[in-house]
């Protein structure tokens, strides 16, 4: 695992361009969640171009930014240039090694934004958005592992299907991945505009015109499965709880319902973590009119609760407890050692 305190150079993709389009999701609510503040250390483990760094950084608190995407690293060294932040390049399933080759042994809080930033869609040469031409590729680090259009070439049908259906929820999955099978006998594809022209012709009429293109599940599907993505979200979620320290918040943003999902079992099934959001976060009507893309972003905070034996409870303070999360008050302050009765 590379840890470095200077992100890598960025690479072609991004000459030219002065600067990240994309717009941090749910901003204001993760700063409340998360409370930054002087002397605390919080872990940005998708710091992307910066934005949710910048914000928590200029509360006060030291930010430990991960990135897999050099691209996005040099796009948040730019952003968080003069403030207490360092960026690593690693994924955020890495973080408590990370972490231990900084000699942190324990931090108040961590984020994980889980979904695409604007800035990687909008480059052609990644391979992520079928609205514009490029090559297949989907990968969040650019030096490492088979691309999109590689498992396109090799993978049997079965399996293709089994991908688009699992992480694409794509009822049209064996149909899709037949018509890959026979196309690539003839031409490889190895182009998003092949493949999402692929998609549309192998599903029926009525669902070519919907509200959503039908190669926006196939792509979803790919990328997640080029990029292990819920393998690091597993794996992240079992462990860092442990560098949280007592009364450290976990916050996950997701944007579908694969991740969604294992967030919220994990919150409410680990003993190390109390919920503190019982309903996700979702965007204010006022955040939706500047940023669309923060439809289907949803918030979730855990805390952890378990206090090392030998040690004092956490001074809970009245403000400590959000006003979304009172319901739940009693069950926190037991959970953090502070109800005697509890």
């Amino acid at each position: 695992m590379p840890a470095e305190s200077t992100p890598p150079q960025p690479g072609p993709g991004s000459a030219g361009r002065s600067g990240a389009v994309h717009r941090p999701v749910l901003l204001d609510e993760v700063v409340f969640w998360l409370a930054p503040r002087e002397g605390s250390i919080l872990v940005d483990g998708t710091v992307g171009a910066g934005g949710h760094a910048v914000a928590l950084a200029r509360k006060g608190s030291r930010i430990i930014g991960l990135d897999r995407d050099p691209e996005m690293l040099a796009l948040a060294q730019a952003a968080t240039a003069g403030l207490p932040v360092t960026l690593v390049h690693a994924p955020y399933s890495a973080v408590p090694a990370v972490l231990a080759d900084l000699g942190v042994s324990q931090v108040s809080g961590v984020l994980l934004d889980l979904g695409l930033a604007s800035d990687q869609l909008a480059q052609p040469g990644r391979g992520f958005s079928f609205a514009l031409e490029g090559p297949l590729d989907m990968r969040f680090d650019p030096s490492s592992g088979p691309t999109a259009a590689d498992l396109l070439a090799s993978l049997p049908a079965e399996e293709l299907a089994r991908i688009f259906y699992e992480f694409g929820e794509e009822r049209y999955s064996r149909r899709i991945a037949r018509r890959i099978v026979e196309t690539r006998r003839n031409e490889p594809i190895q182009t998003t505009r092949q493949l999402a022209e692929l998609v549309r012709r192998s599903v029926p009429g009525r669902s070519r015109h919907g509200p959503i293109d039908p190669a926006t599940r196939v792509f979803q599907a790919l990328r997640i499965q080029v990029n292990d993505e819920l393998g690091h979200l597993d794996t992240a979620l079992a462990n860092l709880p442990e560098v949280l320290a007592p009364g450290g918040r976990l916050a996950v943003i997701s944007f579908h319902s694969l991740e969604d999902r294992r967030v919220k079992w994990a919150f409410r099934n680990d003993p190390r973590l109390t919920v503190l959001t019982k309903k996700p976060v979702m965007a204010t009507a006022q955040e939706l009119a500047v940023n669309p893309r923060a439809r289907s972003a949803k918030l979730r905070v855990a805390e952890r609760c378990i206090i090392p034996t030998g040690t004092s409870p956490p001074k809970l303070e009245p403000t400590a407890i959000p006003p979304r999360a009172r319901r739940g008050a009693g069950e926190r302050r037991r959970c953090l050692g502070l109800d005697p009765a509890g």
